[in-house]
């Protein structure tokens, strides 16, 4: 079977969904393939932390209903250290805009429901999806769907596919190019049906590592410890978990922190990636698939947003006018923003985490509750925080 669109997408996740619900709205026609079947791309637990502009671009993509009414908005986060929490306020601090609590797994079913509403669900289980004509200028997608050939020809492919995707390795190697930071340790995170401590996130620094207070709901919370970058999820019972996460918070929160069966634990890795260039003829990459943060700084679904917002814009001027200048620009536009979000998540991952070599109480730990000390104390160090916490304009 051979499909004809005009945008063809890899992968289901955010970016993908949201970039066809946009593209729909101006009546611009795609198909999205995702080797994965939709519950295994649903029941991903990934980020919770919506900045305004996400949470703007997806009202406008016509799914922000649920949001609105089951989001949590935040106006500050809690930094702790020395086993004393302090507030940082965002609009006190004068950048007048919050963030949203509202977990990935809900922004993509909003966006899968809306996908099924239109009749237009992508075609999951794509299997063996490979990428072609790219240098002749005759773009397609093709893979094996349901046990027989499916062809997708269009004018533009997008790869939304994630860090391990295959869309970026069809840019040539003497274009294309990588950096990378692997960090020495990883967040053990555990999700759990109990009241969260706070109302607010908390950030804490603690001698022996980093540990975040988070939550999905009034009712779900979301907690992190660091852990060994080669820890074992099976060294993680429960109760250990718990016992580590109280200790780390010490007597002022952990003493407030319920307890629960976890609903979900896991290990993530803490890498920071880009690719350059985000674009290579008709081929575009967006989101995970040209770039990786820290979950420090909460940027990684706030990316692959403003990502989709300059290539729709792009898209948008190219199929109403013909005029090619908004893609042209696509890569240097989302490249600049997310170098400053790498160096925002840099910044708080070396500030809150304890590195392998460092003392307890040596140079690096001691430059760590320096530095962390001036931000709660200096109204200009708070506002530049919030500025990037919130994140910067699209």
């Amino acid at each position: 079977m051979t499909l004809n669109t005009q945008v063809a997408i890899i992968g289901s996740g955010p970016a993908g969904l949201l970039l066809s619900q946009l593209l729909n709205k101006q009546g611009i026609e795609s198909v999205i393939l995702e080797k994965h079947a939709r519950a295994h791309v649903e029941g991903r637990i990934r980020a919770g932390i919506l900045e305004q502009g996400t949470v703007d671009i997806l009202k406008e993509a016509g799914v922000g209903e649920r949001l609105h009414r089951e989001g949590l908005i935040h106006d500050g986060i809690g930094i702790q250290f020395n086993g004393t929490n302090h507030r940082i306020g965002f609009k006190a601090d004068n950048t007048g805009r919050t963030v949203t609590v509202y977990g990935q797994t809900e922004v993509t079913k909003d966006l899968m429901d809306a996908h099924a509403s239109r009749g237009q669900e992508p075609f999951y289980e794509a299997e063996e999806v490979r990428i072609s004509g790219i240098e002749e200028g005759s773009p397609a997608l093709h893979c094996i769907y349901r046990g027989a050939p499916l062809a997708v020809k269009c004018q533009f492919v997008v790869g939304c596919d994630g860090y391990h995707g295959i869309s970026r390795g069809s840019i040539p190697s003497n274009i294309l190019q990588t950096f990378e930071r692997v960090y020495p340790f990883g967040w053990l995170g555990v999700l759990a049906d109990v009241k969260p401590v706070s109302e607010e996130l908390i950030y804490n620094k603690h001698e022996d590592g980093f540990a975040l207070a988070s939550q999905r709901s009034p009712t779900r919370s979301r907690y992190y410890i660091q852990c060994d970058a080669n820890e074992s999820i099976d060294n993680w019972p429960d109760e250990r978990f718990w016992e580590t996460l109280i200790h780390m918070f010490g007597p002022e929160v952990g003493s407030q922190i319920e307890t629960g069966p976890s609903i979900d634990k896991s290990i993530a890795p803490l890498r920071s990636f880009v690719a350059e260039p985000m674009r290579h003829k008709s081929l575009f990459l967006a989101g995970d698939a040209a770039h990786v943060v820290p979950p420090t700084g909460a940027k990684g679904l706030n990316l692959a947003a403003s990502d989709i917002h300059y290539l729709t814009e792009g898209m948008i001027d190219y199929f109403s006018t013909g005029t090619t200048s908004g893609l042209d620009q696509y890569s240097s536009r989302s490249l600049a923003r997310v170098w400053k979000a790498i160096r925002f998540s840099w910044w708080f991952t070396n500030l809150t985490h304890r590195f392998p070599g460092d003392e307890t109480h040596g140079m690096g730990h001691k430059i760590q509750l320096a530095e962390l000390d001036y931000l709660v104390n200096s109204d200009s160090a708070k506002a530049s925080l919030a500025e990037n916490y919130v994140g910067l304009p699209f």
